[in-house]
């Protein structure tokens, strides 16, 4: 006797290949697929999805609920999407390990206006404890990446200075106890400090380790990198996967200006490493918006120390028209805020820094300063960063995948957090026919899963687990836009996690099923 059995749809396993019309079986967390006559099956529960595609859970590779996930395990923007399971710790921005509670707490709120706060005060410190927080906890399963932050922070703290042999050789051994302990590699997020102070030497060092262990170079690239040429910053970290063998996954990898360049550029770089035998590949957000904490557009050197730095650097005359002197007019000009904090910046919610500038009677950049400050740096940032007219070049392109670097909090957030996944059924795949339906599951499942490392889910097979989404391939689609955000899509029938119904005809059931995806380690 089966725990459920979804019947009458059609069944698009997630490996790439044509659909089929046949019935999926669970039972406890495991799947099995059945075609032909399923008439003698048993079940306690049956769920007819005559007009629906059934296909394994959507598999996010790029995540920013780490932490806000702990306060709001249901987790809704995410998993009413499809999202089964997100990779956390990207950007070289993950939350362990640390030598005390301290130091974590003054990372969280270093990036804040990216990642949120968990509820505070966190509590653990090696990535052992951290993943048990999610274990039967959390909506949806997650996986965990090393940031490249916190193993600077352990090995040789917070300022901008080169790794000596010593702290080269600490700062591996911390890469190889995270993976022992269910990391499945290294991420970087080389403008964010203080991993960004990371020299290529060094990163190359701690990418073997990473490739010993069978883990992956996940990376933000160095955007310093383009005064040496458009392509400068992906080429370091082609070269980084070339000299200590980690398999290289770019991300949010895109065009990020029009008329700058060529999108084929872009993939030809992709292409010739893997032309070359390299294990190269990236994945793309679905809007033309990027989001991020507006602190980026900040110099290292005011970030040099800590957040308590960049808090003096705000205060200080002298540092403050430096930084103004320094921050780009686009940064200025074409950045919408979110996620204010104090009443009386409500209602700055979702407006341009130039228009809140104006109301304020400032200059842009001395309204940003002193809004951080009022704020304690939590501030994100949704901004036009992306050519929408080469957007689907990457969407389809056969070695990109599909993620959603989603800020999962402000009153305006990016609309990718509400609508990555939809988007790509509803106009990549039935609108504009970018590509074939089975080919964008793929990208979204079996791909990612691939990527990752995870051996048993990503896929409708015997004997895998129990991720599972169906769908109207007719009505699925978004609402969400950057001036209205905060809407749910529809067409998203059901979502199952390790076997339990999370949302039940498009509406959440309060199931907490989710569990930490540990390296080396069963995923039960």
């Amino acid at each position: 006797m089966l725990d459920l059995l979804i019947v009458n749809g059609q069944v698009v396993d997630g490996t790439g290949s044509a659909g089929f019309y046949g019935a999926v079986g669970v039972q406890g967390d495991i799947v099995s697929v059945h075609r032909g006559d399923v008439s003698a099956l048993e079940a306690y529960r049956v769920i007819d999805a005559t007009g629906c595609v059934v296909c394994p859970g959507f598999i996010d590779l790029h995540s920013h609920a780490g932490l806000t996930m702990l306060g709001a395990p249901h987790h809704d923007p995410k998993v009413r999407q499809g999202v089964t399971t997100e990779l956390v710790g990207i950007d070289g921005i993950s939350h362990a390990p640390f030598k005390s509670e301290d130091e974590l707490h003054r990372y969280i709120w270093l990036d804040s206006g990216l990642n949120g706060y968990p509820p505070m005060p966190a509590d653990w410190l090696t990535v052992a404890d951290y993943l048990s927080k999610f274990d039967n906890s959390v909506a949806i399963n997650v996986a965990y990446i090393l940031g490249n932050s916190p193993v600077r922070i352990w090995s040789v703290g917070w300022n901008e200075r080169p790794s000596t042999v010593a702290e080269t050789a600490d700062m591996r051994a911390v890469v190889r106890e995270a993976m022992e302990e269910g990391a499945w590699g290294l991420s970087t997020g080389l403008d964010y400090p203080p991993g960004a102070y990371a020299s290529t030497d060094e990163l190359v060092e701690l990418s073997e380790t990473a490739a010993s262990l069978g883990g992956i170079y996940h990376t933000h690239t160095r955007a310093s990198l383009r005064a040496q040429g458009l392509l400068a910053p992906w080429e370091e970290a082609v070269e980084i996967g070339r000299r200590s063998g980690v398999p290289v996954h770019l991300t949010h990898y895109r065009q990020s200006e029009q008329g700058v360049g060529s999108h084929l550029d872009y993939l030809g770089l992709v292409e010739d490493a893997r032309a070359e035998g390299m294990d190269v590949t990236f994945d793309c957000y679905t809007y033309p918006y990027s989001g991020t904490t507006v602190t980026i557009g900040l110099p290292h050197w005011a970030k040099d120390g800590g957040p308590e730095r960049l808090i003096e650097a705000l205060r200080d005359s002298k540092d403050r028209a430096r930084m103004a002197a320094e921050v780009s007019r686009e940064r200025l000009e074409n950045n919408w805020l979110t996620n204010f904090d104090q009443p009386d910046n409500k209602k700055y919610e979702g407006m341009l820094i130039t228009d809140i500038a104006e109301m304020r009677n400032q200059e842009p950049a001395e309204a940003l300063f002193d809004l951080l400050l009022e704020e304690n740096l939590g501030i994100s940032t949704v901004g036009l960063g992306t050519n929408p007219q080469t957007l689907p070049a990457f969407v389809s392109h056969p070695a990109g995948m599909i993620a959603s670097d989603a800020i999962l909090f402000g009153e305006y957030p990016n609309p990718r957090t509400y609508g990555c996944f939809p988007i790509v059924l509803a106009e990549f795949v039935r609108a504009e026919k970018h590509l074939r339906l089975p080919e964008a599951i793929r990208k979204m499942t079996s791909f990612p899963a691939q990527r990752i490392g995870i051996p048993d889910r990503g896929i409708l097979r015997d004997g895998f687990k129990a991720d599972i989404v169906v769908f109207n391939p007719d009505t699925v689609k978004t609402h969400a836009t950057r001036e209205d955000p905060h809407h749910y899509p529809v067409g998203i029938e059901y979502v199952m996690v390790n076997g339990q119904v999370v949302i039940e005809r498009g509406e959440n059931t309060g199931a907490l099923p989710g569990r930490a995806l540990r390296r080396g380690r069963a995923t039960t």
